[in-house]
């Protein structure tokens, strides 16, 4: 017999308490780069073979090589980051705006300011 899909809710997700996130460790800076990022955040659906995947992602500033591995779109609550892709063009991201990253995004990520998105993976 095939589990019925359960929708699932995570209510008032720009006010969560950063303490209720888990702690998903840090990220590998630049070298030079003043801090080291650190990561948290709530899974909301993971699917079997970790595809799709989709929560609350939070991160502290710093900044680091980023490289994307599968399509992600995502809805910025809070902060400011820019986003640097191989060509050199720059991306400032911050409250309220939508991002989608196709897989193969090679660039660099810079916190700003704490950042807290909803993303989706595929």
């Amino acid at each position: 017999m095939t589990a019925k899909p359960t929708m699932r809710v995570l209510r008032g997700a720009a006010r969560i308490d950063p303490l209720s996130l888990a702690d998903w460790g840090p990220i590998p800076p630049l070298p030079g780069a003043d801090a080291t990022s650190r990561t948290r955040g709530v899974l909301l659906h993971k699917g079997p073979d970790g595809s799709p995947e989709t929560g609350i992602w939070e991160c502290t500033p710093g900044e680091w090589a980023c490289r994307v591995e599968r399509d992600e779109f995502c809805c910025f609550l809070e902060g400011r980051s820019t986003y640097t892709d191989a060509s050199g063009e720059q991306t400032s991201i911050g409250p309220g705006d939508i991002a989608f990253f196709p897989a193969g995004w090679i660039g660099t990520c810079r916190v700003i300011e704490t950042v807290r998105k909803v993303y989706m993976i595929r």
